[in-house]
């Protein structure tokens, strides 16, 4: 497998976060393993918590609201060369293919130079803060994408961002979607305070500590959900299927983020579980693997449920595991190009009878493994359909300490060419997990991939 030297990569699943202390972008990020950090990528899940302190990797790092009853003042507009050099776009390269070559930057800015004098003019409340006013056009120039997963991080979102897949945090243990209106918990993470709690898939946090957060942003949210271990926060949650929100009190606690486990169930099954697509999962998986392996096991679960992503490599590594060969995914990006990744030879469990279990909560990087797995024939899915990210983002982190932007640059298919952006991936056995089920503490899903094994 070729290794890019570039920037790192994830194939996001949705911008999530994860509440803990830092972050872990949520989906799958086209990360191919790196040693430059200097551009990061997010998968889609995050993780949140108590901020620790972190240092930016590699290089250094609005409203326009007219005076009423006042004729605006005659404003001359500088020239380019005339300006502040802070105020002059400074372009290092040509104009992008989808940009006209001939077309003058100068021009092109004129409107906004106009505009950013304006508001300096006119403004009711002087003095302006420069610093986000320059935010807020990074912010509005991506935002105009349409695009949910390329965004603008400011430095206090990216510091968030710029934790590893793993570590110990501070919060209360949940991957959750910031992407949409509001807050969404993509799954708790196992024993975590939000699982304690009874925080489910699916729930959606309408106000924190009785402030409603309608309006704000997902990381505003999540900065209000931040706090130190053993300080308690109060989520009101709005549930499908419970008419109205309720509220739910989780305790903060130091978190360890997992990544993988395994042990060995009765009748001689292997049991594995992902929780994350870190930079040491690959790694991880391979102990466990060749300590079950060794034990001699007559089938193998890999369990993918709620597991929200992670870096690209790291995903190719965990297929190659588990598939021997061929094509695990292909990138296609903006300009049609395609290229495909292969599997890495010497995979641990490439014969053993394979069963899968996936959920609403497996997400990117889980369902790149999923639908490997799945396209080959090497095993069954068993549960509930996947959360549905095929896309590949990249990180940048900008000069002068400013923060860094995400931008999505391809999306990915399975071996069969199958786009699951959107989508997801339809379970080959459907098993739904109720509230009863959770609350007896039974677990179908497993029960039914044990049984699938039990016939081979």
């Amino acid at each position: 497998m070729q290794f890019w030297n570039g920037p790192k990569i994830f194939l996001a699943i949705v911008v999530t976060f994860v509440l803990l202390a830092g972050s872990f972008s949520g989906g799958v990020m086209a990360g191919w393993l790196l040693p430059l950090r200097s551009s990061r990528a997010l998968d889609s899940s995050q993780v949140v918590g108590t901020s620790q302190p972190v240092e930016p990797a590699g290089q250094p790092r609005v409203e326009n609201t007219a005076t009423p009853n006042e004729e605006p003042a005659q404003t001359t507009v500088l020239p380019p060369e005339t300006r502040p050099p802070t105020h002059t776009p400074q372009p290092t390269a040509e104009p992008s293919a989808g940009a006209s070559n001939n077309a003058d930057l100068n021009s092109l800015f004129e409107p906004f130079w106009q505009a950013w004098e304006l508001v300096h003019r006119q403004y009711v409340n002087q003095p302006l803060d420069d610093e986000k006013l320059m935010q807020g056009a990074i912010r509005g120039m991506l935002e105009s994408l349409g695009d949910p997963h390329t965004a603008y991080m400011d430095p206090d979102e990216y510091r968030l961002d710029s934790l590893d897949l793993q570590g110990d945090y501070e919060g209360i243990g949940a991957w959750v979607d910031s992407t949409g209106k509001y807050l969404k918990i993509i799954s708790p993470m196992p024993d975590s305070p939000a699982e304690k709690a009874g925080l489910k898939a699916g729930d959606t946090i309408v106000a924190v500590d009785g402030k409603d957060v309608t309006g704000l942003t997902g990381n505003q949210v999540i900065r209000l959900v931040l706090g130190p271990a053993g300080s308690k926060v109060t989520l009101t949650i709005q549930r499908e299927g419970v008419e109205k929100p309720f509220d739910v009190v989780v305790m903060r606690a130091k978190i360890t983020v997992p990544s993988v486990t395994g042990k060995m169930l009765e009748n001689k099954i292997a049991y594995v579980q992902l929780f994350i697509f870190g930079d040491t999962t690959g790694d991880d998986l391979k102990k466990v693997l060749a300590d079950l392996m060794a034990k001699k096991p007559a089938g193998m679960i890999l369990d993918l449920r709620n597991n929200g992503g992670g870096y690209v490599d790291t995903a190719i590594q965990v297929a190659s595991q588990f598939v021997g060969s061929g094509v695990i995914m292909y990138e296609v990006g903006g300009d049609g190009s395609k290229k495909s990744v292969s599997a890495i030879p010497g995979g641990l469990a490439t014969r053993i009878p394979l069963v899968v279990l996936v959920n609403e909560g497996t997400a990117s990087a889980s369902e790149l493994v999923a639908g490997a797995i799945q396209d080959y024939g090497r095993g069954k899915l068993v549960g509930a359909k996947t959360y549905g990210k095929g896309s590949v983002q990249i990180v940048s982190e900008l000069d002068n300490h400013a923060g860094a932007i995400q931008v999505t640059i391809a999306h990915w298919l399975t071996p069969r060419e199958r786009l699951i952006d959107k989508i997801g991936l339809e379970p080959d056995i459907e098993v739904l997990l109720t509230e009863e089920d959770v609350n007896a503490r039974r677990d179908p899903q497993l029960d039914r991939a044990i049984a699938e094994l039990a016939r081979k």
